[in-house]
């Protein structure tokens, strides 16, 4: 275990953690007050991921490795709770057990977050990150889906009224979908797609996707704290998707900075 085990492991920790942690809150929100079990529940996996992002912030890239190897097993436990706790809720809203604003897309769609995260914390702890080929196929084919959920959900939280930003938001949508139609395309032509010329296309035309989308959701979320379009969508929300984004735009930065040093 070296230093870089230690430095992305944090980053993964941390990026992810606030995220599991605001999953919480955003469920909780959903649910209909008596449903006080869940709301606890909820809570509950507030606190803990809350506790584990304190954590890492807390750890240097000095830290023994094996204890951050220990520390990604613990954090590990907890997303596969969490994980576990989000598929038990979409059970209970499919099967109209409960009621509430929780989409069940979007029940589904934390919980593949969190089955991400936790693969994530495998592979480093395990030392079998993909290659280069397979991860840029992999992370689009997980992150394009992630960003075509949030443009429906932004979609159908801003007021009707807003027309020109639900058209925008519904234009984003049929976009992110058409690009995951290709990246899925790609991904059952493996390993054939896996040319130099393929993936350095794929990764250029992503970037250029993902950078729009993560400049529409920053104007969504500056109009919104400062209350000057209507929607149902609070700003944390609305900074969540900003940050994921954001996120996956570093991801396809660093895809190119490798595609173009292994020529």
């Amino acid at each position: 275990m070296t230093d870089e085990f230690v430095d992305r492991s944090l980053e993964e920790v941390r990026f992810w953690s606030r995220i599991m942690k605001e999953h919480s809150l955003f469920l909780k929100l959903g649910f209909n007050c008596d449903d006080t079990k869940l709301i606890n529940e909820a809570d509950r996996f507030y606190n803990i991921f809350e506790d584990i992002e304190n954590r890492a912030l807390a750890f240097t890239s000095d830290t023994d490795p094996q204890q951050i190897y220990d520390f990604n097993q613990v954090v590990s436990n907890a997303v596969s709770h969490i994980w576990a706790f989000k598929r038990h809720v979409l059970g209970l809203i499919i099967q109209c057990k409960i009621l509430g604003n929780n989409f069940p897309l979007l029940v589904d769609h934390v919980s593949r977050e969190a089955a991400y995260f936790r693969k994530r914390l495998k592979q480093l702890n395990t030392g079998t990150l993909d290659p280069l080929p397979d991860a840029v196929i992999n992370e689009n084919v997980f992150f394009l889906r992630i960003m075509a959920d949030h443009a429906k959900f932004i979609n159908h939280l801003l007021d009707p009224s807003e027309r020109k930003l639900v058209e925008q938001a519904r234009d984003f949508s049929h976009d992110f979908d058409q690009l995951l139609f290709q990246a899925q395309d790609l991904d059952s032509m493996r390993p054939q797609s896996q040319t130099q010329p393929l993936l350095d296309q794929f990764v250029d035309q992503n970037r250029v996707s993902v950078r729009q989308l993560r400049d529409f959701k920053k104007t969504a979320h500056d109009l919104i704290e400062a209350c000057r379009i209507k929607s149902i969508i609070p700003p944390l929300l609305a900074d969540h998707v900003f940050r994921e984004a954001s996120h996956f735009l570093e991801i396809l930065d660093s895809f190119e900075i490798a595609l173009t040093s292994s020529k």
